[in-house]
């Protein structure tokens, strides 16, 4: 535990599983105070009382009011916000003309708006304070598309682009010790690929996984030090130097092993819009079942071709 956290106030969006539920419990133990939020009151509220001293809002970061109501809810507790991470996230997958418009929208709204919103009230403080952090969750699909993955790779796009946006301005105001970050993941085992709309006819199968634990720590890291951008996991940098260096070529190998692990190799699988419109109960802890999953339906595979 450091000292540089103890008595910061933090706020995390998408904090009732997952990556949020984890990086919630990492700042409580380094001290942090903690404005939990999410659209699941109640595991919310049994994440607060874990934690102790720690505030739930239930928000839905895909309307801008709520994301409003959320600040002034941290704000009336704790009269400051030192660090806001826009966590938050949905996807839905599948060819793209047969996913429903309104699930593609639901996944902008969400991960590009409510990081819009988001970072709109925390500069708003941050400006007012002359300090303070804002963490986007992006992805590594906001620098290296895939397919089936559009409007998430468009919103993921997006975050990259806000966030650099955001740097250019700060540093034309000299606004030195306000930190914009952008932290980007490649598919982590967690709950998010339960709660995705799935429209591939299959079930989800992203290579390569990082452990959840692995981005909880990037995620808490760049809090206490701040870094304009973070990649995390080798097969992540990997995959950025090699969109970089050669993308032509590596948007054809993608394309061709993300159509054969997806839509060729993995098992049939009913449609389903996933969390886009109304939360599920499914997927509360941080870490997922994804890994296991992928095990078990590797293992049936190989028997029944044998």
């Amino acid at each position: 535990m450091t000292d540089k956290l103890k008595g910061k106030t933090i706020v995390v969006t998408g904090a009732s599983s997952g990556i949020g539920k984890g990086v919630a419990r990492a700042l409580a133990a380094e001290g942090a105070t903690l404005v939990l939020a999410a659209r699941r009151t109640h595991l919310l509220h049994a994440l607060a009382d874990e934690l102790g001293d720690a505030l739930p809002v239930t928000t839905n970061v895909g309307d801008p009011r709520d994301v409003e109501n959320l600040a002034r809810a941290a704000l009336g507790r704790y009269g400051r916000i030192d660090a806001w991470i826009n966590n938050a996230g949905v996807a839905a997958i599948g060819r793209f003309d047969e996913i429903p418009l309104d699930d593609h929208l639901r996944v902008i709204a969400t991960n590009l708006g409510g990081t819009i919103s988001g970072s709109h009230v925390a500069m708003k403080h941050f400006r007012r304070m002359q300090t303070g952090t804002l963490v986007n969750v992006a992805a590594m699909l906001g620098r290296t598309p895939a397919p089936y993955y559009g409007s998430f790779c468009a919103s993921k796009y997006g975050v990259m682009g806000l966030c650099a946006s955001l740097r250019q301005e700060l540093r034309a105001h000299g606004e030195h010790d306000i930190r914009v970050c952008a932290v980007l993941p490649m598919a982590t085992d967690t709950s998010f690929y339960d709660h995705a709309a799935n429209y591939t006819g299959h079930a989800l199968r992203p290579y390569p996984v990082t452990d959840a634990d692995r981005v909880v720590r990037a995620i808490v890291d760049v809090v206490i030090s701040p870094r304009d951008e973070v990649t995390v996991g080798a097969p992540a940098i990997a995959a950025a130097f090699a969109q970089q260096l050669a993308p032509r070529l590596t948007e054809g190998v993608t394309s061709v092993m993300t159509r054969e692990l997806q839509m060729s190799q993995a098992p049939e699988a009913p449609h389903t819009a996933g969390n886009l419109h109304v939360p599920l109960e499914v997927g509360t802890g941080v870490s997922g079942s994804l890994r296991a999953r992928l095990a078990a339906e590797d293992r049936v595979q190989g028997t029944s071709s044998q």
